[in-house]
């Protein structure tokens, strides 16, 4: 018998690329929107996508709010307590670095066969939306119209109102905005006169006074399981088309 020396080799994983934080916005104790760079150049992706982030190997998917024309990626993030990546990103200062994945993905995407778009969200849901609306005003689109309901538990958690109230304004034709707090009661809500109640609860009541076409009419909802789940079992047995990206707890 020959004796044969085994040689193994070990490969070491390549390097992923870096993005530097630029701006960082602390909206709540536990929801902050950051603007960060990658530093091997701009980060191509669709309106609706998400970027795979990390830190100390700890890696995590997030919608992206910034449109493809803007420099900076920016995302919405909520912090989660036990997680295993928040945590190190609300340690981060300007300056530091995270990994990201140099592919975007999803397919969340807005469809472009149809012309009215019902878009429901709850807090960093709104993400997508952000992104489609913002790259087709900046595209100077026509021709299609937005519906877009936000909801959260507190108004200060709503985050992108102001700008999408804005928006909605300066396009009325194009954009419809109704933003929602579920616990109207609550001091921290004090002084809200806008909608009430949870996105599921009144989905239904708003879409039926927009009345869009339904052969016309893309329904999407992005964000908590479980509003995504009802509005589903709402609309769906109805006839109307509906896609969703559920965010998960880490």
């Amino acid at each position: 018998m020959t004796n044969v020396k085994l040689e193994t080799t070990t490969r070491k994983r390549p390097e992923l690329p870096l993005a530097e934080l630029v701006h960082r916005t602390d909206i709540s104790e536990d929801l902050m929107v950051i603007k960060i760079e990658p530093q091997n150049g701009r980060f191509e992706f669709k309106p609706g996508q998400y970027c795979t982030l990390g830190r100390e190997g700890v890696e995590r998917a997030y919608s992206i709010v910034s449109a493809p024309y803007e420099e900076e990626l920016e995302i919405f993030v909520e912090l989660v307590p036990d997680g295993g990546l928040t945590p190190k990103m609300w340690e981060m200062r300007v300056g530091d670095t995270m990994s990201i994945r140099p592919r975007a993905k999803g397919l969340f995407l807005l469809d472009e066969k149809v012309h009215h778009h019902f878009m429901l969200a709850t807090v960093t849901g709104v993400a997508p939306f952000v992104s489609m609306i913002r790259q087709y005003l900046h595209d100077s689109r026509q021709g299609h119209k937005f519906y877009l309901l936000l909801g959260a538990s507190y108004a200060d958690e709503l985050t992108y109102d102001e700008e999408l109230s804005r928006l909605s304004q300066q396009h009325p034709d194009s954009i419809r905005f109704v933003p929602t707090v579920s616990r109207p009661a609550e001091a921290r809500n004090s002084g809200w006169s806008g909608a009430k109640g949870r996105v599921n609860t009144i989905a239904e009541e708003y879409l039926n006074s927009f009345n869009p076409p339904q052969e016309d009419t893309r329904v999407y909802a992005c964000g908590h399981p479980g509003m995504i789940a009802e509005v589903k079992d709402q609309v769906v047995p109805q006839g109307w088309k509906f896609v969703e990206e559920r965010f998960w707890k880490e």
